[in-house]
């Protein structure tokens, strides 16, 4: 397998107004301003830096290439150099975005004894148009995807234009990253020069570049958009890291539920990478407990599963030797948040062994958060909360600072390791990334647009669909040179503020003027409409449905661009009708247009609007959970409602959102799905049908490898949960704010033979 130097691809923003300053540690930047409405000017971005490209040649031997990946506006191209190095050097791959080409992050792979982080692209019209590219860090996979992104929404508004736009869109080539490239043919148009930043890849090891972040970013921190059950005390301090109880009180648990929280001096990228690292050596530095590890087998690049072994006699007076098996589960959120869920399992491959005694670990999680850090500091900051579950056999003395023999057991162990883990990477001054002095400068392209024609989507938003087009000159890609992947280094995140909660509940009043309010309500008799899962008769009973309230939930407030204030949920705008619990053979799309389908009954006809939200399960076999909302009067159109359900759907992807709370359940679970908002048309892939007094949305939770690996713990578990689920459509402009909660539905432990087998 061929190989190439190990920089990694970042990126860096510039604000369009200043901006503040953060720090990064590669060579992709972003190049762009603000949209200038009143000038008329339409923003275009550049973002540039370097990754791999990984693929099979003609003769079937996998490659990994270095390339200089550059993005501007709604064109990709592909260089063997960086071509601000090297002026006049022609892409060896070039093309347009496209309506068809997704981009999903695949997540960690083993790459020539190195691990990388795999950007797939495919196409859902022709399937001989993908490929792979590869980045350091999990957070450099973010940072293209947001780039995608970006050059997405380019084409998109080009096709809005229509007339010349939309044809020279539709001819010109689509990205092909897998195969033999075409020689180059034609270059698009209106380039401008491009302005040097930064330094070649042998400099990035040594320098990164500086990072501008948008004013009122991302909310980091622990903060949810739901309001947890956990009510968490701090009973220690214990060099320098705080120990947490969980002091709820919780049928779903068998002991105590504890969390050491401390902060770290470096990114949430360099921590991750810690944690996952099994090389002994470096272990030996931190791990008073797991250091001893080797990785037994690895699935779908977010799930992998580890043998180790320990020798007891810092722990306990018996000399017999330990070992142990344990899966590990790990997610990047749309926030940035790290989650690795960590549980002790049993494997074909490491049967018990002769002189050691099988043990079974704690489940614990991590989560490792970034901290926003002042302007102009270079060290990055980090929160590492380190969650499990243990015993109440002697945490109950040695809390109260009782002697026990606590010190001497695994869980003490394992809730020494954030400790060991702080002191580790201060120790090691080459973890914590600094900035360099690399300027960005600004661009904006000679495009006459009015705010009207074209919705911005924010640039926030962390998951993305992208696509790209393809054409390239024959130079051979033979001559590369083979690298070591361990020159890696860390990239650095961004550290956004955290918001304050001012806890007060969301006014029904401003939702009224998403219907039409010209027109009497309707009556909605709930008795017309059934679903295959009954509706619930109190809270203790199960395999049902029920309709709560939003005030389980956190929503942006009146405020939120100015103060990132959110406030409680108030009552939904739409009401709830009936759910469907569906078994189907095959994944089922435009379920609404089924004859035997609620949404085609006369009194569902009948209705101003329904909505119909179908979350795919992917299982064995496939489930299909169908939720029906109606209003009682029509959509007004002019409201961001409105302009949700009859606008495009790269408009729809990029304000779809929704926030899960695990109300009752196992911890495990609750830790995986989270309390944060997930934009679903940004996490996964989304299909739109707008019909009629309808609009469906097909949520194809199969489609992204993270969201499979939750929702196969969430089944595992599914008949002792209950979850909460509110829908929104999210809010970026002041004028459409504040939020208001679209609909809400509470599943209560769900049967999964109780589904309904549905077919076509």
């Amino acid at each position: 397998m061929e190989m190439e130097t190990a920089t990694g691809a970042a990126m860096d923003k510039k604000a369009g107004s200043g901006g503040g300053v953060g720090s990064d540690r590669s060579s992709m930047e972003r190049d762009g301003t603000e949209s200038d409405r009143e000038g008329g000017k339409r923003e275009v971005f550049e973002f540039f830096g370097w990754v791999y490209h990984l693929g099979v040649n003609s003769i079937g031997h996998e490659y990994c290439h270095l390339r200089f990946l550059f993005i501007r506006g709604k064109y990709v191209e592909v260089y063997k150099r960086d071509p601000h190095e090297s002026p006049g050097i022609q892409p060896i791959r070039r093309g347009v975005v496209g309506p068809s080409l997704m981009v999903e992050d695949i997540g960690r792979r083993k790459v020539n004894h190195g691990d990388l982080y795999v950007l797939r692209f495919y196409s859902r019209l022709d399937e001989t148009k993908k490929g792979e590219i590869a980045c350091a860090t999990a957070g450099e996979v973010k940072k293209w995807m947001e780039a995608f992104d970006h050059a997405k929404q380019q084409a998109e508004y080009e096709l809005s234009r229509g007339g010349s736009a939309r044809n020279k869109l539709s001819v010109e080539p689509e990205i092909t990253l897998e195969g033999h490239r075409r020689r180059v043919r034609r270059y698009a148009h209106e380039l401008k020069k491009l302005i040097r930043i930064g330094q070649g890849p042998e400099m990035l090891l040594r320098k990164s570049s500086i990072l501008g972040i948008r004013a009122g970013g991302n909310i980091g921190g622990d903060v949810g958009d739901a309001i947890e059950a956990n009510k968490w005390k701090c009973i220690r301090t214990m060099n320098g890291v705080r120990i947490f109880e969980d002091v709820a009180e919780s049928k779903m648990r068998r002991g105590v539920l504890v969390k050491s929280v401390g902060v770290v001096d470096a990114s949430a990228d360099t921590v991750f990478e810690v944690l996952l690292n099994l090389e002994r050596q470096r272990r030996y530095e931190w791990d008073p407990f797991t250091s001893d590890l080797e990785l037994v087998e690895s699935y779908d690049g977010h799930c992998d599963v580890v043998y180790g072994i320990y020798d007891p006699k810092y722990l306990t007076r018996w000399l017999s030797k330990r070992d142990f098996v344990f899966s590990r589960q790990w997610f990047h959120a749309q926030d940035g948040t790290y989650t690795i869920l960590q549980l002790p399992v049993a494997h074909k491959k490491r049967p018990p062994k002769f002189g050691y005694r099988r043990i079974t670990l704690n489940p614990s999680t991590w989560e490792i958060s970034s901290i926003n850090t002042p302007m102009g500091t270079n060290i990055a900051k980090c929160l590492v909360t380190q969650t499990l579950e243990i015993h109440e056999v002697g945490w109950t003395r040695w809390k109260n600072n009782h002697c026990s023999k606590f010190e001497k057991t695994i869980p003490y162990a394992l809730m020494c390791q954030v400790s060991g883990l702080r002191e580790y990477i201060e120790a090691n001054p080459s973890l914590k990334v600094q900035s360099s002095t690399a300027v960005v400068q600004s661009k904006v392209s000679d495009i006459s647009i009015s705010s009207s024609e074209y919705e911005e989507q924010d640039m926030r938003d962390e998951f993305y669909d992208a696509i790209s087009a393809d054409s390239s000159s024959e130079e051979d890609e033979s001559d590369d040179e083979e690298i070591d992947l361990k020159a890696k280094v860390r990239l650095k995140n961004v550290a956004w503020a955290i918001s304050s909660f001012s806890f007060k509940k969301s006014s029904a009043i401003g939702a009224h003027k998403e219907l039409d309010p010209n027109v009497a309500p309707a009556t909605i008799d709930l008795s017309n409409f059934h679903g295959s899962l009954r509706k619930g008769k109190d809270d203790s009973d199960t395999n049902c449905w029920a309709s709560p309230s939003g005030a389980g939930f956190m929503i942006r407030g009146k405020n939120y661009l100015k103060d990132n204030t959110k406030v409680i949920g108030g009552d939904p705008l739409l009401k709830l009708l009936a759910v469907d619990w569906l078994k189907v053979d095959e994944k089922m799309d435009r379920i609404a247009l089924h004859p035997k389908c609620l949404v085609q009954s006369e009194a569902g006809k009948k209705l101003p609007f329904i909505l119909v939200i179908n979350l795919q399960i992917p299982a064995r076999p496939n489930y299909s959970l169908v939720i029906y909302y109606a209003s009682d009067r029509p959509v007004n159109k002019d409201s961001l409602l409105g302009k949700f359900v009859d606008g495009s759907d790269a408009f729809r992807d990029s304000r779809f959102k929704l926030i899960p709370s695990i109300v009752e359940g196992y911890w495990m679970v609750k830790r995986a799905v989270g309390t944060k908002a997930c934009l679903l048309g940004k996490a996964v892939t989304c299909k739109y049908l707008r019909q009629d007094n309808f609009l469906e949305i097909d949520v194809d939770i199969g489609s992204s490898s993270v969201a499979r690996s939750v929702i196969g713990l969430v089944l595992g578990y599914v008949t002792s949960i209950v979850v909460d689920l509110a829908i929104l459509v999210e809010a970026k402009e002041e004028s459409e704010l504040p939020e208001y909660i679209l609909g809400t539905v509470q599943l209560n432990r769900l049967t999964p033979d109780s589904a309904l087998h549905f077919g076509v």
